[in-house]
């Protein structure tokens, strides 16, 4: 992620604090300083405007380098995974799409899933694969999860390099496996062989489980794991998805929006799923991708607005909630106090006449920070409805 910080010290004012209410937040050096406190005598002054201030979004898993892939699948439902990862394999070699897609680089396919991120808020992502280099880079979007371990799942990797992945994690570090992806009998007996081999512990995170019953959630929560839920993709591929209600109670669910090969555009558009089929209180949905997802994924230092912790804030339209908003209506994100991407209004205090740049997103007038805009400008990194301007956009 870009290291870049808000060089001056900004407090912001009169903003709708996700916790806490109507009060101020002050942020330096990448970090916020204070909240309620009154702007110390050369702060940069921002008034909100009663506009709602959400820690940076977690999205708990994605594969950023399938971003570039439209939602594909060659029968109208599946009864397990496996089915899907065949169908698109014995495809690879001859599908119009898929070779489309693969042909684009893959380290720009990386970036276009660190902007889809970006875009939707999310400024901390767990991507569910091979760390490449790139992902790490301080000119990607977003942060990406750096301390992890995992494994595909049982039945890409099998049980021995399974077995093995969880033993090289260190204590402490979440350890992400695909589980119960699907909806039949092979699907809900992992829970009980990742149990057998060992690797059901306080440090794994399964990715899925839509087999697992209220008995299985019952001993993933008695283990102290965790659940990644990505509803729009288990819809797309089985109809069903897992019943969250007490993985959420008991604090052991995060959101994920997992690729745009089978999950939503992003995670913005999976909370909309979230929020249509989880009977959760609002703030409750809202934790699933800022408090909740910083504990699952061992991040103390984000997911609240809290002294010490990152500058990575979401600014949200007046009593906006946030499972009703689109990336468009995002009025400003900042990764460590620094803007990347919003409105006119933020953009004009916030970035200078020289650092900001005109673009549309959905057909609405925005900015972008200059590091964003020269990742928009390389080859192949292009992202549907995101087109830099030559003209300026009006303030709003």
């Amino acid at each position: 992620m870009n290291t870049r910080l808000q060089s001056r010290a900004v407090s912001f004012i009169n903003g709708d604090l996700a916790g806490t209410g109507l009060t101020s937040l002050r942020v330096q050096d990448g970090h916020i300083t204070a909240l309620g406190a009154a702007p110390a005598r050369d702060d940069l002054v921002v008034d909100l405007r009663r506009d709602r201030v959400l820690p940076g979004l977690l999205n708990a898993l994605d594969h950023l380098q399938l971003n570039n892939y439209p939602r594909l699948k060659f029968r109208a439902r599946h009864a397990n995974v496996a089915e899907w990862i065949a169908d698109i394999e014995a495809r690879r070699a001859s599908d119009a799409a898929l070779l489309r897609c693969a042909a684009v680089p893959r380290e720009a396919r990386l970036l276009i899933g660190g902007i889809k991120n970006l875009l939707s808020g999310v400024t901390t992502v767990a991507h569910h694969d091979p760390g490449y280099a790139s992902v790490f880079d301080p000119t990607f979007p977003v942060r990406v999860l750096a301390d992890y371990g995992w494994a595909h799942s049982l039945g890409v990797d099998g049980a021995e390099r399974v077995r093995n992945s969880h033993r090289a994690t260190r204590p402490g570090i979440p350890w992400f496996i695909h589980a119960g992806e699907g909806v039949d009998d092979e699907a809900a007996a992992e829970l009980e062989a990742l149990e057998g081999l060992g690797v059901l512990t306080p440090d794994s995170v399964l990715v899925h489980a839509v087999a697992f019953d209220a008995d299985a959630q019952r001993r993933v929560i008695e283990a102290g794991a965790g659940v990644v839920w990505c509803p729009g993709s288990n819809l797309f591929l089985f109809d069903r998805t897992a019943n969250i209600a007490d993985l959420a109670a008991a604090g052991r669910v995060a959101l994920g929006s997992d690729s745009r090969l089978s999950g939503e555009r992003d995670l913005l558009d999976e909370l909309c799923v979230a929020h249509r089929l989880a009977a959760i209180p609002e703030a409750a949905l809202e934790s699933l991708v800022t408090t909740t997802a910083a504990a699952l994924l061992r991040l103390p230092d984000r997911g609240a607005l809290r002294a010490g912790a990152l500058a990575d804030l979401v600014i949200l339209p007046r009593d906006m909630p946030l499972w009703g908003a689109q990336r468009a209506d995002l009025r400003c994100v900042l990764t460590g106090g620094a803007m990347r991407y919003g409105d006119a209004a933020y953009a004009e205090p916030l970035l200078g006449a020289d650092q900001r740049t005109a673009v549309m997103v959905d057909g609405r007038d925005k900015f972008v920070s200059p590091d964003v805009a020269e990742l928009l400008r390389r080859p192949h990194v292009q992202e549907a409805g995101v087109q830099l301007r030559t003209a300026p956009a009006r303030a709003a």
